[in-house]
């Protein structure tokens, strides 16, 4: 189950230490009016189709305009769902992810373009823009940066619903931890090549990912190796999104306890009821949440790519870096990093949080040895 992947806070404003920094929420004025004239207003001609479904209503609209919601990478699927979620008037939607828009990016992930690839945008602040242009009346929470034990349940406070558009099986047992925590469901997905899945994870209600699969090996598939469509990520999406409209506007009953799997190309599909929880889970049966017990990597291999992430201690001030890093580099840079390309080959982009990819190189080691030459950290 792990090799199905692709690829991304809630609280009013996100705790200075942690990793990444929050971007000034979007659209707050217009969504804070909207909730309030609610009540008297006629029914709303952007929202009059959904409103007309039975099981939404009105009663189900306003629910929707009251949700907070998390997205969990911004890839192929965190932007499809983050569109999905956006164009159904879901109230607040925080979102967050440590990349940054490439060309490769653009055959599947829907909230990108090649201008985005050429001004080097992260992809959180290259999706606010889109959606702020998709629906003006809803707040956007965008944050560049990564999700870690340290900075986990402060992401997750005060949101209705966490949904998955990670690309790694240590993020998402991560996150099914902190749901199961706090009590949140986790809404999962995955996608490579053809192949999809989905499942709803409620605490209480059923089992959790991490009962489910444990801690698997990697299978060796990736985007990189095997490619994915971007028709999987789209259904893969929308399954999830589906099921984030069920509960967010009061129709919880009609959510699935089921995890379904599907292959595209085969148009096959398989639906099978999710398990009762392990009794040998930690999480559900013991109240123990190992991830958020274990420290984070300070180099993490990017899946499918020839990338390494290397967090540091402390941040970076951009311009004093790009002075610095002149006589080794080529520097571009923009608001949210700096880019140097290295006569080695390999590129070092660096983020405001104090993070740096290592472009060039899927050695951790090698990773970690240009960033102590070049950074000394």
């Amino acid at each position: 189950m792990n090799g199905m992947n692709e690829s991304g806070s809630p609280g009013e404003t996100m705790p200075e230490s942690g990793p990444g920094a929050a971007m000034p929420a979007r659209g707050t004025d217009a969504a804070e009016s909207a909730r309030e004239s609610s009540e008297a207003a006629p029914e709303p001609e952007r929202y009059s189709r959904q409103v007309r479904f039975a099981p939404i209503g009105r009663a189900g609209q306003e629910k929707l305009g009251n949700s907070r919601v998390l997205i969990v990478g911004m890839g192929a699927l965190g932007s499809a769902i983050a569109q999905h979620l956006a164009r159904v008037g879901v109230g607040r939607i925080a979102f967050v992810d440590r990349d940054v828009v490439e060309l490769s990016n653009l055959q599947r992930q829907q909230l990108c373009d090649e201008e985005d690839a050429r001004q080097m945008l992260p992809k959180a602040e290259a999706a606010a823009r889109k959606l702020a242009r998709i629906n003006s009346e809803i707040e956007l929470a965008p944050l560049v940066g990564d999700v870690t034990p340290r900075n986990a349940e402060a992401l997750l406070a005060g949101v209705d619903l966490v949904l998955d558009g990670t690309d790694n099986i240590a993020t998402r047992l991560l996150i099914s931890d902190v749901c199961f925590k706090r009590g949140v469901p986790f809404v999962y997905g995955g996608a490579i090549a053809s192949r999809g899945m989905s499942a709803v994870f409620v605490p209480g209600r059923t089992c959790c990912l991490r009962c489910l699969i444990g801690r698997p090996e990697a299978t060796g598939e990736s985007c990189e190796t095997v490619g994915v469509l971007g028709m999987t990520a789209d259904v893969t999406a929308s399954l999830q999104a589906v099921e984030a409209l069920k509960w967010l506007s009061g129709n919880r009953d009609a959510v699935q306890g089921t995890m379904i799997t599907f292959d595209l190309w085969d148009r096959r599909f398989r639906e099978l009821p999710l398990p009762p929880p392990d009794p040998a889970c930690p999480v559900c049966s013991r109240r123990r949440f190992p991830a958020l017990e274990e420290d984070a990597e300070d180099a993490v291999v990017l899946c499918g790519r020839n990338m390494v992430q290397v967090r540091t201690e402390g941040t970076f001030d951009l311009d004093v870096w790009a002075e610095r890093l002149a006589p080794f580099a080529r520097i571009e840079r923009n608001a949210f990093l700096l880019r140097a390309s290295l006569a080695e080959g390999e590129t070092l982009v660096l983020f405001p949080d104090g993070r740096v990819l290592v472009r060039g190189t899927g050695d951790p080691g090698r990773a970690r040895s240009l960033v102590a030459r070049y950074i000394g950290a």
